[in-house]
């Protein structure tokens, strides 16, 4: 439920209504995949049913009428333990562009040429996440920070992977 403890946590500041949730979500997290108003509003939707937040008032507008939203003391340890728990790993001991490499050699395709059509793409996201957390709030460098470390490691399996190829096609040929 992260999307749904993120919008818990932003309405500590107070009541808002699914609009403004939403906004302020898009505004520190959603800048490369912001959230649908649909998605917002049927987890606000859910939440009630849970004793987090409850509907603070009402206000007519251009449609339905809008919903304020505000968190209960509920919500408050629902939030702090969610926060106290670490992430799952993900170790991606399935990875597509692994598969393209083994694939590649057995169909007498250039794995090679993979591996290095691929470290450009890698180089110029890095690139474009460089400048974006150049200009960025300190929240969206994090953010920058973390992509590119999977970055640098996935370029360092790229050269790895490109040092065994010679290993690896003779293994995929047996």
């Amino acid at each position: 439920m992260g999307i749904g403890h993120a919008l818990l946590g932003l309405l500590e500041s107070g009541p808002r209504h699914g609009y403004d949730l939403k906004r302020a979500f898009d505004d520190k997290f959603g800048h490369d995949r912001p959230l649908h108003y649909g998605q917002v509003y049927s987890i606000m939707a859910r939440l009630p049913e849970n004793g987090l937040v409850e509907v603070d008032g009402t206000e007519p507008g251009g449609g339905p009428e809008r919903k304020r939203h505000a968190v209960t003391d509920a919500r408050i340890t629902d939030v702090g333990t969610w926060l106290g728990q670490p992430e799952k790993s993900e170790p991606h001991l399935q990875n597509t562009l692994c598969i393209k490499v083994v694939l590649a050699l057995p169909t007498g395709r250039s794995a090679a040429g993979l591996l290095d059509t691929q470290r450009s793409e890698h180089l110029r996201l890095m690139r474009e996440l460089t400048e974006r957390k150049r200009h960025g709030d300190l929240a969206d460098q994090l953010i920058c920070d973390h992509a590119l470390s999977h970055l640098e490691a996935d370029l360092r399996w790229l050269e790895l992977t490109a040092t065994r190829l010679d290993l690896l096609a003779a293994e995929v040929a047996e």
